[in-house]
C-alpha cells in the first residue's frame, strides 16, 4: 500500500512539474502571436547559446527581424534589436515591462535577490532607486565635477608616464571616482587596491553568471535546490555580502568619530529609517553604486581611445575645436563643454560604436504588449539588445563606420533628434548617467586635448576583441599617447591641489 503511494506521489510530482514547465508555457506561446524566431525542439526549445551570446542575438535578428523569440523550457525571450521597435516596445510600454526576470543563479543565490539592477518591480526596488536618485539627480550630479577634473588630469598624466599601462589608468580613474562618491574614501586609490580588487572580483562573478546559457538553474529554477549546483555561488554571496558590510561598517565608525566625508554611504545611513532600508540592503546598494559606475567608465574610456586610434580623422576634428576653443596654453574644463559639441559627439558615437552594455538586461512583460500584428504575452522576457540596436541602418547609416558627425546638425550643433539607448531602457534607465556622462566628456576632452592617440603598427588593434561578459571589455591593445601640447605635464597641474 505505502508502495503504491509513493509511486502515485511521484507520478502525481512529475505530472505538475511537466504542465508547469512545458504544457503551460507552450499553451501561452501557441495563444499568442509572437514575433518569429529560430525554430527548436517542440520539447526544449531553443539551444542556449555559446560563448559571446550578445553577438549570435544580433545576428538572429539580422535574419529574423526588429524582434525575434526563443524558447528556453518555459522561458520565451524576445530580443529587441532595432531603435524603433525598442521605443514602441520597453519607451512606449514603460509601465509594463520595467519588472525584472527571475535570474536565479546571478540574484538569487549570488547577490541575495539584493543586487539593484536586477530586482524585480516592487516595493523593494522603488526604495532602492529613490535612495540612489537622491543622490545621483542632475543637480548634486554637479557637485562631484571638481573631483572628476582632477581624476581625469590624474588618467592623462598616467597615460604619459606610462602609456602600456593605459586600460589600468582608465579602471583607476573609474575606481577612484566612484569609490569616492560611494565610501567617500578621499586618499588616492589604485586599482590594485585590496578593497577594488575585492569589488571587481565580485563584479567578474557576477558577470560570469549573467552570461546566457551559464546555468541552466535560470532556465529550469528547480534545479537551485540541488546543493552541488548552488555551492559555489552560495559561497560567492557570503564573501561579497561580508565585504560590503564591512565597508558600510568603516563609514559608521568614520561617522561616529565625526570623521566621514560627504559620500552615498553616509547619505543613506542618515536617511536609512526614512527610507526603509535593511543594513544588507544598504550594503548592496553601495556596493551595486561602485560596481555600476566601475565597470561601464573604464571601459568606455578604453574604447574612447581605441577609436581615436582608429579613427585619426575623427579624432583630428575634436582636436581642431579644441585647438579653436580651449586653444594649447590651457587645459579643458567643464566650462568649456556648451563649445565643445564634437568631444561630446565623439563619446556619444564610441559608445554607440561598441557599446558596453552590449546584450543588455532582460525586462519582463507584467501585461499583454501589442507590437504591430504580434502579441508579447504578460510573462515574457524582453531584452533590448544594445549590439543589434546600435546597428540599426535606418537610424544609423552605415553603422560598423565610426562617424562622430552623425550626432551633430548642419550648424555642427549637438541633433536633439538623434538618442542611443547606453543606459537602458524606460523606468529602467541607469540613474547614474549624468555623471557618467560627465566622465566621458571631461576624459575625452582632456585625453584628446593632450594627445594624438596612435594606433602600434608592431600591434595591430583588433575592433572585435572583447571580453564575453554582461559589461564587455576590450581585450588589451597597445596604443601610443604622443603629447600636442608643450609644457602638458606643469598645465596639468595648474590649480590642483
Amino acid at each position: 500500500m505505502l508502495r503504491e503511494v509513493a509511486v502515485l506521489s511521484v507520478v502525481g510530482l512529475l505530472s505538475v512539474l511537466f504542465y508547469t514547465y512545458v504544457l503551460e508555457p507552450l499553451r501561452l506561446q501557441r495563444k499568442a502571436s509572437l514575433p518569429p524566431g529560430p525554430p527548436g525542439h517542440w520539447l526544449f526549445g531553443n539551444a542556449l547559446p555559446g560563448a559571446y551570446a550578445y553577438r549570435y542575438y544580433a545576428n538572429m535578428v539580422n535574419e529574423y527581424g526588429p524582434v525575434v523569440t526563443f524558447r528556453y523550457g518555459r522561458r520565451t525571450v524576445c530580443v529587441v534589436g532595432r531603435y524603433q521597435a525598442a521605443v514602441d516596445i520597453l519607451i512606449k510600454h514603460s509601465a509594463e515591462t520595467m519588472d525584472r526576470p527571475r535570474a536565479v543563479a546571478a540574484h538569487e543565490i549570488l547577490s541575495g535577490s539584493m543586487r539593484v539592477v536586477l530586482t524585480g518591480e516592487g516595493d523593494r526596488i522603488k526604495r532602492m532607486r529613490r535612495a540612489l536618485h537622491a543622490f545621483l539627480q542632475p543637480k548634486v550630479a554637479e557637485t562631484y565635477k571638481p573631483m572628476q577634473l582632477e581624476n581625469a588630469k590624474t588618467y592623462v598624466l598616467d597615460c604619459l608616464r606610462a602609456p602600456g599601462e593605459h586600460m589600468e589608468h582608465a579602471r583607476t580613474y573609474a575606481a577612484s571616482v566612484v569609490i569616492s562618491m560611494t565610501y567617500g574614501k578621499t586618499t588616492p586609490t589604485k586599482y590594485a587596491d585590496p578593497e577594488v580588487e575585492t569589488i571587481n572580483r565580485c563584479l567578474r562573478r557576477l558577470g560570469a553568471a549573467l552570461r546566457p546559457g551559464a546555468h541552466l538553474m535560470d532556465t529550469y529554477p528547480i534545479l537551485r535546490y540541488i546543493p552541488h549546483l548552488t555551492s559555489q555561488l552560495r559561497k560567492y554571496h557570503k564573501e561579497e555580502i561580508s565585504f560590503f558590510r564591512s565597508q558600510i561598517d568603516e563609514v559608521k565608525s568614520q561617522m561616529e568619530r565625526d570623521e566621514a566625508h560627504s559620500c552615498f554611504t553616509a547619505h543613506i545611513l542618515r536617511e536609512q529609517k526614512g527610507l526603509q532600508l535593511s543594513d544588507d540592503e544598504v550594503a548592496y546598494l553601495a556596493g551595486a553604486m561602485f560596481g555600476a559606475g566601475s565597470d561601464t567608465t573604464a571601459s568606455s574610456l578604453s574604447i574612447v581611445a581605441m577609436a581615436a586610434a582608429l579613427f585619426p580623422e575623427a579624432q583630428a576634428k575634436v582636436q581642431a575645436q579644441l585647438d579653436q576653443v580651449v586653444g594649447r596654453d590651457k587645459a579643458p574644463t567643464f566650462d568649456d563643454e556648451a563649445d565643445l559639441p564634437e568631444v561630446t559627439a565623439f563619446f556619444l558615437e564610441a559608445s554607440r560604436w561598441r557599446p558596453v552594455a552590449a546584450g543588455g538586461f532582460a525586462h519582463r512583460a507584467t501585461k499583454d504588449v501589442i507590437w504591430k500584428n504580434y502579441v508579447i504575452p504578460a510573462g515574457t522576457e524582453i531584452v533590448g539588445h544594445h549590439l543589434a540596436i546600435a546597428r540599426d541602418p535606418e537610424v544609423y547609416p552605415n553603422p560598423e563606420m565610426f562617424n562622430p558627425q552623425r550626432w551633430l546638425n548642419a550648424d555642427g550643433r549637438l541633433r536633439d533628434d538623434l538618442k542611443f539607448f547606453t543606459f537602458g531602457f524606460g523606468r529602467r534607465v541607469c540613474v547614474g548617467q549624468h555623471v557618467a556622462d560627465n566622465s566621458l566628456f571631461i576624459n575625452t576632452a582632456l585625453t584628446l586635448w593632450a594627445f594624438n592617440i596612435t594606433e602600434d603598427p608592431s600591434h595591430p588593434i583588433d575592433p572585435d576583441a572583447f571580453t564575453d561578459e554582461a559589461l564587455i571589455f576590450p581585450q588589451p591593445f597597445s596604443v601610443h599617447f604622443v603629447p600636442r601640447i608643450d609644457g602638458l605635464v606643469e598645465l596639468l597641474k595648474e590649480g590642483t591641489d
